[in-house]
């Protein structure tokens, strides 16, 4: 998910992409655990994907406590 479509969500919307991202790392990281894992490459990914909701999410709290 882009920054573009991430940006047109609410806070709750946010939130729950985050928990999300979060549970696929997760699972990721338990199937290069026990060497399942195909595409190293997806763990970048959702680090990634992760810190982009968490800066957006966080984006949106400071414009709101203004």
């Amino acid at each position: 998910m882009n920054a573009t479509e991430l940006r047109a969500k609410d806070v709750a919307a946010l939130e729950q992409e985050i928990k999300s991202l979060l549970q696929a790392h997760f699972k990721l990281r338990m199937q290069k655990g026990t060497q399942q894992l195909a595409n190293n490459a997806s763990l970048g990914d959702t680090r990634r994907a992760i810190a982009r909701a968490k800066t957006i999410l966080a984006e949106k709290k400071k414009g709101a406590a203004q």
